[in-house]
């Protein structure tokens, strides 16, 4: 886990969630029965890891001697003593020279293996399937990489379909025909592998059924693109395995002792599985390139230790037999050790051997001896011992190559303070160790010196070539080196250079020196840079001595799994320390042998590159590319002070030697990689970024495949910066032939070969018209402003210069305003080269730095057809007319206007006014009143910017906006800061061969005046929406601030308090000069008391964009020509003369009207005004028909009609996250044309002060509680009124006879109330809330000594009234019933209190019993909306205090008898008992009655039966 660079372990945990309940305990032990289960999860099997080292190249730092280690887990890691000692390191190597720019190590045709064997658990269900779908991941994301090459490519459309379908038909298949591995019979299976396997199932099946109904409905390409990589995304997430306890394979690069690089490796890519081929890890005994990265590397692979090329196979020991079908080559093993001498008074033996022995490793530290070698189990001895010297000293390091670079190293040491001086040994090579001087240095035979030695500046260095660095002894050199010289600097080296070449009809093959006949290696000092030729300062000299072993029944490769254990340790050395410093250095070596190397021809087709970083201060770089492929390499020209070079360059690689199968390397072959350098002329040249590209494979010269030019992705720091287009072809060589190459091509210079035809991008004359208008906003360079600047053009190597602005503050527009550019372009568009802009500064002594660039990749968007008839110009109307002679300029904008009525204009403005347009627009008709009904304007409600409105092309058909950008800041940091912009714009289009042929016409012809124009601008801000909150309450307090060049406004007095969806509607007026100052930036701040005011957002509009698009964006087109109310012509032309201007530009007859205005001919059509005005409403302030006609023609031309604009807020600080949005547009009116109409009111609106006056006359038929007392309760939302107390009502009747005055602030457009009141007392502004105009009425029941009870109340809104009845015995609960709920579109006018302005009469209260209404009481009100000047007119006093008029209130007419039991016991009987206990007493009678009637039949029957039986009378 992690992005370690080491292995630390694992855990074994069993994770489980809960929804409800609590732990007992936090921690706490496991229980043993839990630890039996656990343990079927923990057994372990035996695994055996193979790696091939087949080259290693790419070294910048060679240093020490290198060996590569691989560990998996602990086992294999050389600081690691838990796990048994294995042969996990290669031999060490020495790194030689290129012969270009690199070091590689020559492990020739013996190449070093690594044997691992570990125990880990069987996961392979979990791997299986995560390497099944990676498979299908990884053929998907091929086919996708094609498609999208083929678009770019633009090919033809049944070719594009045709790869399309293979892509989804091999995705549908794939998904049906490969299988994830089943569950049964798993031991160590967990509840999260079945759900795993059910998630994946499931999504497996539903992406095929979609492939499937993709193929079938399918109907747009580009569209199911981004479908399909999805499903890429969907398998690279199902290809996650949460239980991959397999740690990844670790290969570190060790120089010396010294860790330098490492690479990381998941164990699942090299797995082998028994389940498929698709099971199988992506590199499973496959050739793969590995880069190390450094540990720790804070340039973020900016440099590289190192690239190898390795075969890693990775299985279960029960299958290493399989490895014999990966294995190539043939796998040898030998016990090594070297035999030392030492050369005292002219003699060599061992006498001279100072802390070495005899017999030792080849580090020379470990003593060994021949017999002590013991096979391992199941090996034995081939052979005996015998003298094999290193084949890598037998190999020269120009093999191969037909350009060479020699190099020596010149160096010198001092004491501290002191003069240098030669040191001791003056020449050395890389690694310190002792070379031949330059003079002594000669000329190898087949090869010519191409120039005399030279000192190499293009490095780390000083201005002479130096480096510094400090010997730390017991170290005889420094460790590391340093451009800049220091007193306590005491070595200093410089490399010198010589470049040869081979001769042209040289044999290539050349004899190899076998070196000293008994296979000694020389060395001056005991170290590790040996050579095979005595030389007279030699001291030291050792011989390799190797043993072979074999298998005793073991047949195959497979064989070296079973080398555990074969250590040669002396025996008197037993238990010593230094036994644990043994680890793989005696151990048996194992190689892989190759009988043959195949040549290859190679050639790197390197054609140019785009979008480089600018590394220089002058917003430029000087590239060029080490192109790198495998142990060679070869550099480009350089092309200077270039962002996207054109190199054009052939990079041709005779003879490289390849050991492998060449059907293997055709499937995977090494990479090609381009590293591209900026040259400086002082010190190390900075990388630009690396790139990467696989050749394609001939393995017969007469193959039809030709290589294609592709672009691929240049990173730097693990970003994007830049690509090249490049591509490689790798040639198969039959016996040396080089008959049957490709042709070479033609040259254009000293060993500079140019991309053949067939390879480079087919080309084509092309025109390119550039509209150069201006420079804009730019920054100063160098402390001096930018005064004097010109453009500079190019592209595909053709340049053209503009002339200069002489004042950028008086006009930044350039004096001629259009360049032409003929250049060669390729047809293909994937392939044109980019426009590079330049602006240069012309400043006094001659200086003309480059202040400004600018690249533009894609011409795509430029091209156009020279002879199109184009109906659509590059100005607008009113551009035009200010470019057109000033006689042509008629305006009269005195229209007459019918005068209304003052009483009619009011009624209407107090009703319907601008933001009843507005809410109309957007469909809010509770607030638009009757606007709609009368058949006004709307406008349009954009929610987004009008440049980013589709039809009309950002606003950019004049010209285009282009960012300038710098190169390097003062730190020496690459700059993405702008420093300024371009304003202009291109046309692309192809120009005939034949010189015959005229050229097609000019696009850019008829162009403005490019002076500066005064402009009057009006900004009206509307509205924001969802604000960023600033305060602690969630809300801010926001205002407008604008500025416009040097000019700005601050509206901080009118901040809104507490929202953040602010009503602003304001307008502001300012006048500018257009281009110098384009730029409106309009802010939203937080006010803040004792703070500093926080900025919101702002949003900046170009104006200059909006003045010179042909969309006339200055001001938009009503829908109507209104001469009066608020919808009044405010631009400053008529349509008729819009219209005109607009026929003249489109080279059409001057539009033609008839029929008084009613008709009207333009562009050829016939337009009439019944047509546009059909079922439309006529108002009193529309125009003449002639001008009503002559709008709605030009609303049918695609122009900006009238609008409100929703524009993005942004903050410096978060540049990418919306702060908010602001409704708003902006009209710009040159002064040059006249004063423009009336601007729009658009003020937020005004509420108007009104008093409502309700007079309590009556109640009747309350409820009466047992008190018997009844009051009355008003209420208008906050204010609460009440009336007196109407004491001793017996019958609930009340006479009160008392008024209530309710202020209240009302907004007749909407129809509801404004209230401002503090949300806490602690709340220093106001809120405003909007509510309606309810009045609410309540009857209480006053109590002395408990609380009052609520009997009753009613709701009236005073928008739609409920009709009262004159007589209370009308007044019922079925009035409320009959009124229900009505939408608010359905209200009556007439009911509105508003409109009827006083009422009377009965309303019924009612209470609520359950879900039941009760009737609890009728009420007889006044009701009277009085405004706040008829209010002073005839005032009105509450209750009935004065003055008491309007109407007079006389004192209510109530009872003065008293209610109590013994003054009236009479009244209180009818009144309380008898009305309240009526039915009990009646029903008591009744029952006293019968009672007694059955206690006097009880009584007389004795008497009566005796009677009846004695009958006394008889």
């Amino acid at each position: 886990m992690g992005k370690g660079v080491a292995y630390r372990g694992r855990v074994l945990v069993e994770l489980s969630t809960q929804l409800e309940g609590k732990a007992d305990k936090e921690v706490d032990k496991i229980s043993s029965d839990d630890i039996l289960v656990v343990q079927k999860y923990q057994r372990r099997r035996k695994y055996s890891l193979c790696a091939v080292f087949h080259g290693a190249c790419m070294i910048q730092e060679p240093g020490e001697p290198i060996q590569f280690e691989v560990s998996i887990g602990n086992y294999g890691n050389k600081l690691d003593s838990t796990c048994k000692l294995l042969a996990s390191t290669t031999q060490y190597s020495c790194a030689v020279f290129d012969g270009n720019h690199y070091y590689y190590l020559p492990w020739a045709d013996t190449k070093p293996v690594v044997v691992l064997l570990s125990f880990w658990e069987d996961i392979s269900h979990r791997l299986d399937a995560v390497n099944i779908i990676l498979y299908i991941a990884n053929r998907l994301q091929e086919n996708i990489n094609a498609l999208k090459i083929s678009i770019e490519a633009k090919v033809p459309e049944n070719r594009l379909d045709e790869i399309w379908v293979k892509l989804v038909n091999q995705l549908v298949d794939d998904l049906s025909n490969v299988q994830l591995p089943s569950l049964e019979g798993v031991t160590n299976l967990t509840t999260l592998d079945i759900q795993v396997k059910k998630l994946r199932d499931q999504a497996l099946l539903l992406m095929g059924e979609q492939a499937q109904r993709m193929v079938q409905e399918a109907s747009d390409i580009t569209e199911t693109l981004g479908t399909i990589e999805g499903w890429l995304e969907k398998l690279k997430e199902l290809a996650e395995e949460p239980q991959n306890s397999l740690p990844d394979v670790i290969i570190w690069m060790l120089r010396g002792e010294k860790r330098v690089g490492y690479a990381r490796i998941p164990a699942h890519q090299v797995l082998y599985s028994t389940h498929s081929e698709e099971a199988c890890g992506q590199y499973c005994g496959k050739t793969q390139n590995v880069v190390l990265k450094y540990p720790m590397d804070k340039s973020k692979g900016q440099k590289l230790p190192v690239q190898i090329l390795v075969n890693m196979w990775l299985g279960l020991s029960a299958y290493e037999k399989k490895f014999n079908t990966f294995a190539e080559g043939t796998f040898s093993v030998f016990a090594e050790l070297y035999e030392n001498q030492a050369e005292v008074f002219g003699k060599w033996g061992t006498t001279g051997l100072i802390n070495r022995h005899k017999f030792s490793d080849v580090t020379g530290k470990i003593k060994v001896k021949q017999e002590y070698f013991l096979p391992p189990k199941g090996w034995e001895w081939e052979g005996d011992w015998f003298v094999d010297p290193e084949r890598s000293l037998l190999t020269e390091a120009d093999a191969g190559h037909t350009e060479f670079l020699d190099e020596v190293f010149e160096n010198e040491t001092r004491l501290p303070g002191r003069e240098w001086k030669p040191a001791s040994e003056p020449f050395t090579d890389v690694n310190g160790e002792k070379a031949l001087s330059p003079a002594e240095i000669e000329c190898p035979a087949g090869w010519a010196w191409e120039d005399a030695w030279t000192y190499d500046i293009n490095r780390a260095v000083d201005e002479k070539g130096w480096e510094y660095g400090i010997t730390i002894p017991p170290d005889e050199k420094p460790k590391s080196w340093v451009p800049a010289e220091k007193m306590y600097h005491v070595h200093r080296r410089r490399r010198l250079i010589r470049a040869r070449k081979r001769v042209a009809g040289a044999s290539v093959a050349e004899k190899r020196d076998l070196g000293d006949p008994e296979g000694w290696e020389y060395s001056s000092l005991i170290g590790w840079k040996f050579h095979k030729k005595e030389r007279s300062s030699d001291t030291f000299r050792r011989r390799r001595w190797r043993r072979k072993m074999a298998p005793a029944q073991r047949v195959g490769a497979s064989a070296i799994f079973n080398l555990e254990g074969a250590l040669g340790i002396d025996q008197e050395e037993k238990g010593s320390k230094e036994s644990s410093k043994a680890f793989g250095a005696n151990t048996p070596t194992v190689s892989c042998t190759f009988d043959r190397a195949y040549v290859y021809h190679l050639r790197v087709y390197v054609y140019q590159a785009r979008n480089l970083m600018a590394l220089d201060k002058d917003s430029f770089s000087d590239p060029y590319a080490h192109v790198s492929f495998l142990h060679v390499s070869k550099t480009t020209e350089t092309v200077n002070a270039c962002l996207n070079p054109t190199w054009d360059q052939t990079l041709i690689f005779n003879s490289v030697e390849i050991y492998g199968d060449p059907q293997a390397l055709a499937h995977n072959p090494p990479d090609v990689v381009l590293e591209i350098y900026d040259k400086d002329q002082v010190g190390k040249d900075e990388m630009l970024g690396r790139s990467m590209c696989k050749p394609v494979v001939k393995l017969q010269p007469g193959m039809d495949a030709t290589p294609r030019l592709l672009w691929h992705p240049v990173m730097q720091r693990g970003e994007h910066s830049g690509d090249v287009l490049v591509s490689a072809e790798l040639i198969l060589k039959d016996k040396g032939n080089d008959t049957e190459l490709p042709l070479v091509p033609s040259m254009r210079g000293d060993n500079l070969y140019m991309v053949p035809q067939g390879v480079r991008p087919v080309v084509q004359l092309t025109a390119i018209e550039i509209l150069a208008w201006g420079l804009r906003n730019m920054k100063s360079y160098q402390l001096a402003s930018v005064s004097s600047p010109s453009l500079v053009v190019e592209c595909g190597g053709e340049v053209v210069h503009s002339g200069t602005i002489r004042n950028m503050k008086k006009s930044p527009n350039f004096p001629v305003s259009v360049l032409f550019l003929k250049v060669l372009l390729p047809k293909e568009e994937m392939y044109t080269p980019p426009i590079v802009l330049k602006v240069i500064d012309h400043r006094p002594f001659g200086r003309k730095p480059v202040v400004g660039q600018c690249t533009i990749s894609s011409l795509e968007e430029f091209r156009c057809d020279p002879y199109e008839i184009r109906s659509e110009l590059s100005m607008s109307s009113k551009m035009a007319l200010m470019a057109s002679p000033p006689r042509d300029l008629a305006i009269n904008m005195e229209d007459s206007r019918p005068l209304l009525e003052a009483e009619v204009q009011y009624k209407e403005k107090e009703v319907v006014d601008w933001w009843s347009k507005f809410y109309a627009s957007v469909g809010d008709h509770e607030k638009c009143g009757p606007y709609r009904q009368k058949g006004y304007d709307t406008l349009k409600v954009y929610n987004k910017e009008l440049e980013d409105i589709e039809d009309f092309k950002g606003l950019t058909d004049f010209c285009n906006t282009f960012k300038l950008l710098r190169g390097k800041n003062e730190n020496g940091e690459n700059d993405p800061t702008v420093v300024g912009e371009f304003k202009g714009s291109f046309k692309v289009y192809p120009l005939s061969d034949d010189p015959g042929v005229a050229p097609p016409p000019r696009q850019f012809r008829e162009l403005p005046e490019s002076g500066p124009q005064e402009c009057l601008v009006r900004i009206y801000v509307v509205r924001a929406v969802d604000l960023q909150p600033k305060d602690n309450n969630g809300r801010c307090d926001p205002y407008i601030k604008i500025s416009l060049g040097k000019k700005s406004i601050d509206d901080r007095d009118n901040y809104l308090p507490n929202t953040t969806n602010p009503v602003f509607g304001r307008m502001f007026e300012l006048s500018c000069f257009l281009p110098q100052d384009k730029d409106l930036k309009i802010s939203v701040y937080d006010y803040d008391l004792l703070t500093r005011d926080e900025k919101v957002g702002e949003t900046v509009i170009d104006l200059e964009n909006r003045f010179l698009s042909r969309f006339g964006s200055y001001c938009g087109l009503p829908q109507t020509y209104c001469v009066s109310g608020i919808n009044q012509w405010r631009d400053q032309l008529k349509p008729s003369q819009i219209l005109q201007n607009l026929a003249r530009l489109k080279g059409s007859p001057p539009p033609r009207t008839e029929d008084n205005g009613n008709t009207l001919h333009f562009g050829g059509k016939q337009y009439s005004l019944a047509e546009f005005e059909a079922n439309k409403e006529l108002h009193q302030h529309l125009g003449p028909p002639s001008e009503r006609i002559a709008l709605h023609v030009l609303r049918t031309q695609n122009l900006v009609p009238e609008h409100v604009e929703t524009r993005t807020l942004y903050s410096s600080f978060q540049p990418t996250l919306s702060q908010g949005s602001l409704q708003m547009w902006v009209d710009v009116f040159p002064k040059s044309l006249g004063h423009p109409g009336p601007p729009f009111d658009i003020a937020p609106r005004k509420a108007q002060r009104n008093y409502l006056r309700v007079v309590v006359w009556n109640t009747t038929d309350v409820t009466l509680d047992e008190t018997s007392v009844t009051g009355e309760r008003m209420s208008m939302e906050e204010d609460k009124q009440k009336t007196d107390v109407h004491y001793r009502s017996l019958d609930g009747d009340g006479n009160f006879n008392w008024r209530f005055v309710f202020p209240f602030d009302y907004l007749p457009a909407e129809q509801l109330c404004l209230v401002s009141k503090k949300e806490h007392f602690w709340s220093l502004d106001k809120t405003e809330f909007r509510i309606p105009p309810k009045l609410i009425i309540q009857i209480w029941d006053n109590d002395k000594f408990s609380l009052d009870d609520y009997l009753g109340s009613i709701e009236l809104d005073l928008r739609h009234l409920i009709t009262p009845t004159k007589m209370p015995h009308k007044c019922s609960i079925d009035m409320l019933s009959k009124e229900g709920h009505i939408p608010h579109q359905k209200w009556d006018e007439t009911k509105s209190l508003f409109n009827q302005k006083a009422v009377r009469g009965w309303w019924p209260c009612v209470v609520e019993n359950g879900s039941q209404k009760e009737l609890g009481g009728k009420v007889e009100l006044s009701l009277e909306i009085v405004a706040e000047q008829e209010a002073d007119e005839r005032p009105a006093g509450k209750g009935r205090d004065e003055p008491n008029m309007h109407p007079k209130l006389d004192a209510p007419n109530r009872p003065d008898t008293s209610f109590f039991w013994f003054t009236n016991p009479c009244k209180t009987m009818k009144f309380i008992v008898w009305r309240r206990f009526k039915w009990l007493f009646i029903g008591l009678i009744i029952l006293i009655l019968v009672l007694l009637f059955i206690g006097i039949l009880l009584y007389s029957l004795p008497n009566y039966i005796s009677m009846k039986i004695v009958k006394p009378f008889r």
